[in-house]
């Protein structure tokens, strides 16, 4: 962490922490994995160290599928570490309650037609929520935090990810959740050719849900 100048932590995680600050002059974000006591040494490193590298490689292959994500700086593997861009902009998560409802459902057939890309280039995100998309000054939605994310061209993983993504908008914007969910669907079905069949799995996974609580 030497090696940025003007460091200060913005948020503590479970499995890593963010800093902002200067990278050759440039503001910029660290996410340092961090140690786990009650894991063997040896195996934490190589642990850290392998999430540090896919989540990497994950977000320069979305970028080469067309999906916006962070510029990467530098993959420093010894410490965990990834610096990349400081994107400027708002959290959807912090703006959703104030959009107008065409600049909702632009934002969001935005967000379905990128997922609709990462599924087409074989990318689970993992972690579709709100809080890691960013909606710059352009009207462009970044994804960040690709830390759960895989690689997987199953039916039953895209699914998944468009499910979690329903009930993290169900948990925090309850509103807004159905309008806005069918506005990434409108988006999703736009970019990928297999669609029908991800949407239907991402309701079958609901039901299923629903059926285990009873």
């Amino acid at each position: 962490m030497e090696i940025m100048k003007e460091i200060r932590l913005i948020k503590k995680g479970a499995e890593a922490d963010i800093y902002l600050g200067k990278w050759f002059g440039r503001e910029s974000v660290a996410k340092c994995r961090v140690k786990k006591k009650y894991r063997v040494p040896q195996l934490d490193l190589a642990l850290r160290t392998s999430r540090t590298v896919q989540e990497a490689q994950l977000i320069h292959e979305a970028k080469k599928a067309g999906v916006p994500t962070p510029t990467l700086f530098l993959v420093d593997q010894m410490g965990t570490t990834l610096i990349m861009e400081y994107v400027e902009g708002e959290k959807i998560k912090d703006i959703i309650e104030r959009m107008r409802y065409e600049t909702a459902r632009d934002v969001f057939r935005k967000v379905g037609r990128d997922i609709a890309m990462l599924h087409r280039a074989g990318i689970i995100h993992g972690d579709l929520t709100t809080s890691n998309m960013i909606l710059t000054r352009g009207g462009q939605v970044v994804f960040i935090d690709f830390g759960l994310g895989s690689r997987s061209e199953k039916v039953e993983d895209k699914g998944v990810d468009l499910h979690l993504l329903k009930r993290a908008l169900q948990s925090t914007h309850h509103k807004k959740a159905e309008e806005c969910f069918q506005s990434v669907l409108e988006g999703y079905r736009l970019a990928n050719d297999t669609s029908s069949e991800v949407i239907e799995r991402a309701y079958e996974i609901e039901r299923r849900g629903r059926y285990a609580i009873r």
